[in-house]
């Protein structure tokens, strides 16, 4: 039937004029309607195709369908009309169309075959659909339909494949060695300052083999030179290796390995292995390195250290992974106290004193203001590459700097001779917005006062009074244990190729998403994780030429893309990488001296950056030797522009003695 539809969508008949018009023209009989819809008057033609078996019926606007609109339709008279629709509707218009419906049919039917759809699911339209839109737009959205059912199909079935692929309550399983041992666990727990690391390092120097499990480079180096000065029964000093990402000391016949927590070598058994700060469990980006050291270490006896709140998940562990556990709860060795008040000026700080600041421009202005009062001052922050730290740390304990002041990098890894930590402020920066710390971190800094063996008690006090207050509510808060379930797992390659495998995809971001998604979790105790620097990193890598294996590489070098040198220096690597050409480095220790002490610290950290990306890739990245030596270059001239920087403050303040006087 012939209907006009008007633009409010309610159908009425069409006017006198345009119904004798219609019948004048005998429309119906050649299968021609003229219809006033959607604020166009226009002609639709029915028919008919059979295509493979299909029989589809069809109503659709031909490509020079539409006439008028209908205030231009209603200021012409018949014989103009009848004459618009003459040359519309033709018999060549209308062969034409038919056969532009053919072979549409016949695509969407070769297309549905392929995917395994009903073509009908999508073709039934062509008659049912009220639109004044030309055939082809309706042609065009048939098949974005089909493009998104294929997609929607395809990811339904790459779900199933890479769950099927992944199973990640045998997570265990993966590591072949420690899963066929007969581990056994030993919990030391307690606070900071309790000799828990003592207690483990001393088992551990004492077993025919064995490895130690850092969370830092720092921590790492310093139980390697430990080791190192550990006397046999037979005379001989230890054999010791140093593998962390970005250096490897490989001695000889070595029994025993100090490493990074990420570097753990999960083929070589040893007789005992000390995975430190065991609480790191629950770290937001880094938790699934302590995850994969608990089930991954291949060692009969595995030293599980760290703070107390662990112990709940230390337990699920052991019992999830069948290993016997046993838990010893240390105390603290030397009384830890609050401070009656604020310390509220800087004339009241004493030598011994640790100034924490959560940032390293407020670090190096507290620095100023202390030096300037006449005080010597060694400096730690995170920027600092790890001989700097313990260069400025060892200042420190001998004497040659009467403060340190800080970030929370004192938190963990340096031993130093502080009697008291006076806190700044509470509140850091959480890479999103500034949050009041957690008492966990509060304490464990807190904690690195009154070192056992120099001082008989340690001290904690805010610098103003608000603060202050503070650390003293953060001090008598109960830290909540770390969840007995969730834990962290990381991607392997080995994971993201057997995603691939089923999956037939390349793109890290996708492979990255199905892992985090798609992966069986029955239970939860284990569950996916990728951080986001990974990801945003994921996306860019994609647009480069280069293999899954290369671009996950390239996703996990330790550089701070947000700082512009950084992230300039790793996207040339990738780039590089993706052309096939070795990036070599070439030695300019010169232009160091005429960098500021930003400058410097972010050299290091670019030449630290190569080399641990030359050893997992040395064919394309073959300057180790040369990045280590020019990071070590760079840190030396760190440490002596700090010491410049003590000086002309100090020379400064004399100054101004000598003006008053």
């Amino acid at each position: 039937m012939i209907q006009h539809r008007s633009d409010n969508d309610s159908d009425t008949n069409l006017g006198d004029d345009d119904a004798f018009l219609e019948h004048d023209l005998k429309l119906a009989a050649r299968g021609v309607e003229l219809v006033k819809m959607e604020g166009r008057v226009f002609l639709r033609f029915a028919g008919a195709v059979r295509v493979d078996g299909l029989h589809v019926d069809y109503r659709l606007v031909p490509a020079r369908g539409v006439l008028a609109k209908p205030s231009k339709w209603r200021k012409m008279d018949l014989g103009a009309r009848r004459e618009l629709i003459e040359e519309r509707a033709t018999r060549d218009a209308i062969d034409d169309l038919n056969q532009d419906v053919e072979e549409f049919v016949r695509d969407i039917a070769d297309r549905c075959e392929d995917a395994g759809f009903d073509p009908m699911l999508f073709l039934h339209v062509l008659e049912e659909l009220e639109t004044s839109e030309p055939a082809e737009y309706v042609f065009e959205r048939i098949h974005q339909r089909l493009e998104h059912a294929v997609e929607r199909d395809q990811e339904e079935r790459h779900a199933a494949r890479t769950k099927e692929s992944i199973n990640l309550a045998e997570y265990p399983q993966s590591f072949e060695v420690a899963s066929k041992m007969a581990r056994r666990f030993i919990a030391l727990l307690g606070p900071t300052n309790s000799g828990k690391t003592h207690r483990a390092m001393e088992h551990l120097a004492q077993a025919e083999s064995g490895v130690y499990l850092a969370p830092l480079r720092l921590l790492a180096l310093e139980n390697y030179e430990r080791l190192q000065g550990v006397i046999k029964e037979d005379g001989e000093p230890l054999a010791v290796s140093l593998v962390t990402g970005e250096e490897r000391r490989l001695a000889e016949n070595a029994t025993h390995v100090a490493s990074t927590v990420e570097m753990l070598d999960t083929k070589t058994k040893v007789e005992v292995a000390v995975i430190d700060e065991i609480q790191m469990l629950a770290d937001r980006d880094r938790g699934a390195a302590w995850t994969a050291a608990v089930c991954g270490a291949p060692a009969s006896v595995v030293y599980l250290v760290g703070a107390p709140e662990a112990r709940r998940a230390i337990e699920a562990l052991a019992e999830r992974l069948e290993c016997p556990l046993e838990v010893h709860v240390l105390k603290r060795k030397a009384p830890l106290s609050m401070e009656p008040s604020a310390v509220r000026k800087i004339r009241n700080l004493r030598r011994g004193d640790a100034v924490i600041a959560f940032s390293r421009r407020n670090v190096l202005m507290w620095r100023d203001m202390i030096t300037e009062m006449g005080l010597s001052v060694a400096t730690v922050y995170g920027n600092l590459s790890p001989e700097v730290r313990r260069a400025q740390a060892e200042r420190f304990r001998e004497g040659q700097a009467d403060i340190v002041v800080g970030t929370d990098a004192i938190a963990m890894g340096l031993n130093m001779p502080i009697q008291r930590i006076v806190m700044t402020t509470a509140v850091k920066y959480n890479g999103v917005e500034e949050e009041e710390i957690s008492a966990a971190l509060a304490k464990q800094i807190a904690g690195r006062a009154g070192r056992y063996g120099v001082h008989e008690e340690g001290f904690v006090a805010g610098y103003d009074d608000e603060t202050h207050d503070i650390i003293r509510s953060l001090m008598k808060e109960k830290i909540p244990p770390v969840k007995a379930s969730g834990f962290a797992v990381a991607p392997s390659l080995e994971q993201l190729h057997r995603i691939a495998s089923v999956t037939g995809e390349t793109s890290l971001v996708k492979l990255l998403k199905r892992f985090v998604h798609n992966i069986d979790v029955p239970d939860g105790f284990f569950y996916p994780r990728i951080t986001e620097e990974q990801n945003e990193r994921a996306e860019w890598l994609d647009t480069l030429d280069l293999s899954v294996a290369e671009k996950f590489t390239m996703s996990l070098v330790p550089i701070s893309t947000r700082v512009p040198t950084l992230e300039s220096a790793w996207s040339h690597w990738a780039q590089s990488l993706a052309k096939k050409r070795v990036c070599k480095l070439q030695p300019h220790p010169q232009e160091m001296f005429w960098q500021n002490l930003q400058e410097v610290e972010d050299t290091c950290r670019m030449y630290s950056a190569y080399a641990w990306l030359g050893y997992r890739m040395p064919d394309y990245f073959p300057s180790i030797e040369l990045a280590q030596q020019l990071a070590r270059e760079a840190s030396e001239r760190v440490d002596s522009l700090l010491q410049q920087q003590n000086a002309a403050a100090r020379k400064r303040q004399s100054k101004k003695e000598r003006g008053r006087w």
